[in-house]
C-alpha cells in the first residue's frame, strides 16, 4: 500500500450493538476494495479482523482490529470494534484512534444498546457519525422501521442517503436520494436503474434531508422555515458540511453478506466523512500542563498516541499508533512522556488483522504500528524531544468482576502471575493483584465472558490453565468489652528455664489494629520486655479468636506482672503475651466484622425500583439519589462487599447494558449474628479458626 496525505486518510472506527454485522461490513468493504483475496466469513472464522483464535472460536469480536483499505484515491483506515459489553474497552481503543464511527444497526432489531454506547462514545470525543442499516436481504428486516427508529432515539439530524425500494418482500434496489438515482443488485454487481415510484415516501424522506440541512447553520434554518426550497448544491454542500461537524448523522442501507449496497457505501464514505487534515488535530498538554495545538502536518515535530497494543508471545509487542502531527519512522529516537524515557523506533508497519506490511513511515493522521517497543503502554504519548506534549489517554470503564485465580498445577503461580500482567500489557480493563491476607490472586475485569477469555488466552498463549472462584472476603474481628487478664509463660529444661508473667488489660478502641500502653509500677516487668509483650500480641492479633481473621479496634494496656532475674527473656514475655491473648479474647465479647462498600450505581428511570430492591435484597441501605441526565439516576449505597460479587451481572440484566457502576471499600462494621454464625462455621470447616 502507499504512503497517504492526511487530506486523503479517514479514520473510521465501526461500533454497534452484538450482531449488527459490524465486522461483516468492515469484510464486504475490504474485499470490495480488493485490499482481500475473498468475501471472509465468521461462521468459518475466515474473517480479516477476527483473526484472534478466541475471535474464530466464539464467532464474535473480543478486541479491536485494524485494516486499511484504498478506495478512490483515499485510504480508509478501519477500527474494528467488539459489539460485546464486556469488551468495551476495545471500543474505547477504536474510538480514540477514529475521525468518524460507522454505527452498525441490524435491520432487524434496530436500535439496541450497543447503538446508543457508539453513539455517546462518539458524541464524547465530537466525532462524525454514519449508520449502516445492515441484514435487508433477511425478509423479517425493516428498514423504515428502523430509520423511524433511529430519529426518535437521536434527533432530526440523521439524515436517510440510501434507502432500499422493497419490491416482492425483497431489497434489491438502493436508491441514493441525494444523487437521485437507484442502482439494482440482482445480477450481483450493481447497475444504474431508472428509479423507481416510491411515492410519498421518497418525499417524506428528502423532507427529513432537509430538515437535517437546516440544523447545520442559522441561515439555512432560516431559509427552510421561511419556506424557499433548498437547491441540489445545497443540499449536498449542507449534508457533506453537517456530516463533519457532527451536525448530521447519514444514513446508508445494504446487506453486507450478500454485498448490497457496498459500494454505495464506499463512495458516499470519501465524499461525506471527514478526511484526517480535517478531524485528527489535537490540543495536547506541556510539560506545565499549558495547551498545545497540533496540527496535522508531518513536518512538524512528531507526536503520537499509542491507541492499542498487542503482548504476543512469538512475535513480542505491538504498539498501534495514530500519528497526530510528524512523522514516526524507523530510528527514529521518540520521547514517552509517562516515563521519561526514550524509546528507538524498530519496523514500522501496516496491519491488516494480522498480517504486517512494513512501510517507510506513520505519517500524520494516519495509522499503523511499531514493533517491540520497551517500555510503552497503551495510552502513552510519543514524541519529539523537541516538542515535549502529552496527548489525551483513553479512558476506561472499570472492572466490576473479579475472581480468584486458582493455578490448577501446583507451583505454577509465578507463570500464571507473569501471563496475566502480559495479558493486560494489551488489555488495560484487566486488572491483578495478589491479596497478602487471603493468599489469593485476583483477577478483575468486565464480565463473566472478559474473564472467560482471559483464562483461555492463558491457556493458549502461556501454556497455564487456571480455574476461578469467588475471592474470599476479608472479614475482621474485634471486642466489645474489657477484660483483664493473666498471660503466665513457665517452662524449666535443663539449665536455665523460661519464665514470663503479665496482667494485660483488653478493651476496643477506634483504631485499624493494636493499640499497646504500659502502666507498670514499681518494676514489676523491667522495661526492656516490653517490647516483646507488644510484638507477642501483634502477631497474635492476626488470628482472632472466632473465625481466625485479623483483629482490628483492640487496646492492650500491660498493667503488672512478674519476672525471674534469670529465666525471664524476650522470648518468654513474648510467649506470655499470646497466652494473654488466648485468655482474654473469647470472653471479651468478640464479634465479627464485614467490610462494606460505597455503590454508585447509575441506571435508567425505569430500572430505579428493580436496582433499589436489588440493593435491599443485598442487606445494603440506600443513602440517596440524584439526576444523570438523559433519563437516568445514580443510586448510592452502602453495602457489604460479601453480597457484591454478582452484582455487575445483574444490573447488565435488569438494564439490558444501559447501567453502570462504582463499588469501593469504605469501612468495617459489625456483621449480623446469622452472617457471623456461617463465617465462623465454614472456617471450621476449612480448618482456618485458631485452635
Amino acid at each position: 500500500m502507499k504512503q497517504y496525505q492526511a487530506k486523503n486518510i479517514l479514520n473510521i472506527a465501526i461500533a454497534g450493538h452484538s450482531g449488527s454485522g459490524k465486522t461483516s461490513i468492515a469484510e464486504a468493504m475490504l474485499y470490495l476494495s480488493k485490499s482481500s483475496e475473498r468475501l471472509g466469513k465468521i461462521g468459518e472464522g475466515s474473517t480479516v479482523c477476527d483473526f484472534d483464535p478466541e475471535e474464530v472460536r466464539r464467532k464474535t469480536s473480543v478486541s479491536a482490529a485494524v485494516a486499511p483499505l484504498e478506495w478512490k484515491n483515499r485510504k480508509i483506515n478501519l477500527i474494528d470494534a467488539p459489539g460485546l459489553f464486556d469488551f468495551e474497552g476495545s471500543m474505547c481503543e477504536a474510538v480514540r484512534a477514529a475521525d468518524s464511527v460507522l454505527i452498525a444497526v441490524s435491520g432487524k432489531s434496530g436500535v439496541s444498546v450497543g447503538t446508543e454506547k457508539a453513539v455517546e462514545a462518539a458524541n464524547a470525543r465530537g466525532l462524525a457519525k454514519i449508520f449502516f442499516v445492515n441484514g435487508l436481504c433477511d425478509e423479517s428486516a425493516r428498514f423504515y422501521r428502523v430509520f423511524e427508529d433511529l430519529k426518535a432515539s437521536f434527533g432530526p439530524a440523521v439524515c436517510p442517503v440510501v434507502v432500499p425500494f422493497i419490491e416482492n418482500g425483497e431489497a434489491n434496489i438502493y436508491v441514493n436520494i441525494l444523487e437521485y438515482k437507484a442502482y439494482d443488485y440482482r445480477n450481483g454487481a450493481p447497475v444504474e436503474v431508472k428509479m423507481p415510484d416510491m411515492g410519498d415516501r421518497l418525499d417524506g424522506l428528502r423532507t427529513a434531508i432537509y430538515e437535517a440541512v437546516a440544523e447545520t447553520s442559522d441561515e439555512m434554518f432560516e431559509k427552510y422555515f421561511s419556506g424557499e426550497q433548498f437547491t441540489p448544491e445545497e443540499v449536498i454542500v449542507g449534508v457533506s458540511k453537517g456530516v463533519k461537524s457532527g451536525a448530521i448523522a447519514p444514513v446508508f442501507c445494504g446487506d453486507a453478506l450478500l454485498m448490497r449496497g457496498m459500494e454505495q457505501f464506499l463512495n458516499g464514505l470519501i465524499w461525506l466523512a471527514p478526511k484526517a487534515d480535517e478531524k485528527s488535530g489535537e490540543i495536547g498538554a506541556d510539560p506545565d500542563g499549558n495547551p498545545v495545538e497540533l496540527d496535522v502536518d508531518e513536518t512538524a515535530p512528531a507526536a503520537a498516541i499509542v491507541f492499542k497494543t498487542i503482548a504476543d508471545p512469538f512475535i513480542g509487542r505491538v504498539s498501534f499508533l495514530k500519528t497526530v502531527s510528524g512523522k514516526v519512522e524507523t530510528d527514529m529516537q521518540l520521547l514517552n512522556m509517562r516515563t521519561g524515557s526514550t524509546e528507538r523506533i524498530g519496523k514500522t508497519v501496516s496491519m491488516r488483522g494480522k498480517k504486517q506490511e512494513e512501510i517507510p513511515y506513520i505519517g500524520a493522521g494516519d495509522i499503523g504500528a511499531v514493533l517491540k517497543l520497551q517500555g510503552t503502554k497503551t495510552g502513552d504519548t510519543l514524541c519529539s524531544p523537541a516538542r515535549r506534549v502529552t496527548l489525551d489517554g483513553i479512558d476506561y470503564p472499570k472492572p466490576t468482576l473479579s475472581m480468584a485465580v486458582m493455578p490448577k498445577r501446583k507451583g505454577e503461580e509465578d507463570k500464571v502471575a507473569q501471563g496475566i500482567l502480559r495479558l493486560e500489557e494489551e488489555d488495560p480493563t484487566i486488572r491483578f493483584s495478589t491479596n497478602a491476607e487471603t493468599h489469593e490472586m485476583i483477577l478483575s475485569g468486565l464480565g463473566e465472558q472478559h474473564l472467560d477469555v482471559v483464562v483461555s488466552k492463558l491457556k493458549n498463549k502461556f501454556g497455564v490453565e487456571v480455574t476461578l472462584q469467588q475471592p474470599k472476603v476479608p472479614y475482621r474481628e474485634t471486642i466489645r468489652k474489657k477484660v483483664q487478664v493473666q498471660g503466665r509463660y513457665k517452662k524449666q529444661t535443663g539449665g536455665h528455664g523460661q519464665y514470663g508473667d503479665i496482667w494485660v488489660e483488653f478493651e476496643p478502641c477506634d483504631s485499624e489494629g493494636l493499640e499497646f500502653a504500659e502502666r507498670v509500677v514499681g518494676g514489676a516487668v523491667p522495661k526492656n520486655f516490653f517490647p516483646a509483650v507488644e510484638k507477642g500480641l501483634r502477631e497474635s492479633i492476626l488470628k482472632g479468636p472466632l473465625a481466625g481473621y485479623p483483629v482490628v479496634g483492640l487496646r492492650a494496656t500491660l498493667y503488672d506482672g512478674s519476672y525471674h532475674p534469670v529465666d525471664s527473656s524476650e522470648m518468654s514475655f513474648k510467649m506470655a503475651a499470646n497466652l494473654a491473648y488466648k485468655a482474654g479474647m473469647p470472653i471479651a465479647g468478640p464479634v465479627l466484622l464485614e467490610p462494606i462498600g460505597t455503590l454508585r450505581c447509575t441506571i435508567p428511570d425505569a430500572n430505579m425500583g428493580d436496582i433499589m430492591g436489588e440493593v435491599n435484597k443485598r442487606r445494603g441501605r440506600v443513602m440517596g439519589m440524584e439526576p444523570a441526565g438523559s433519563g437516568r439516576q445514580t443510586v448510592e449505597a452502602e453495602v457489604p462487599v460479601a453480597e457484591m460479587h454478582d452484582f455487575t451481572t445483574y444490573v447488565r440484566q435488569v438494564t439490558q447494558g444501559r447501567g453502570s457502576f462504582t463499588f469501593a471499600f469504605c469501612r468495617y462494621e459489625e456483621a449480623p449474628s446469622q452472617v457471623a454464625q456461617k463465617v465462623i462455621e465454614e472456617a471450621k470447616a476449612s480448618g482456618d479458626q485458631e485452635a
